[in-house]
Parts: structure tokens; sequence; C-alpha cells
């Protein structure tokens, strides 16, 4: 991750001249990290639509179909 961040953030957004500056690289980087890259691993989907699909899979699921009894 460390390898990552250093590769894809400071060595191409730096050298910057403050510490101000790299934490809001650092913060843009980590929100595009967790929000808008695409991940092979998970179809080429970004990490926020995965766990939306995900979520919405297990709200599904725990929901009974009509005339089913509730389990709670």
């Amino acid at each position: 991750m460390i390898g990552l961040y250093k590769t894809e953030c400071v060595r191409v957004d730096g050298p910057f001249r403050t510490v101000d500056e790299l934490e809001l690289a650092t913060l843009s980087w980590v929100h595009w990290f967790n929000e808008n890259r695409l991940h092979s691993a998970i179809g080429y989907r970004t990490p926020v639509e995965a766990e939306r699909e995900y979520y919405r899979q297990i709200n599904s699921q725990q929901h009974p179909l009509p005339g089913e009894p509730a389990l709670h």
C-alpha cells in the first residue's frame, strides 16, 4: 500500500513545498483509491459500486418473502 501511495501520489504530484500540500494530495489520493479506482478483482468496478451491490444483496436476503414468518 505504501509503495502504491509513493508511486501514484508522492512521485507523480510532488515535490511538495509544504506539509499542507502533501496532506491535501494524500487526502485526494485516498479518496480516489477508496471510491473511484477500477479494481480487477471485483470485475473492474469501483470499490464503492462493489460495496453497494454487496449490501443490496445482503438486505434483499434478510427480508422474508410475503407470507413467510419473520425470524426476529
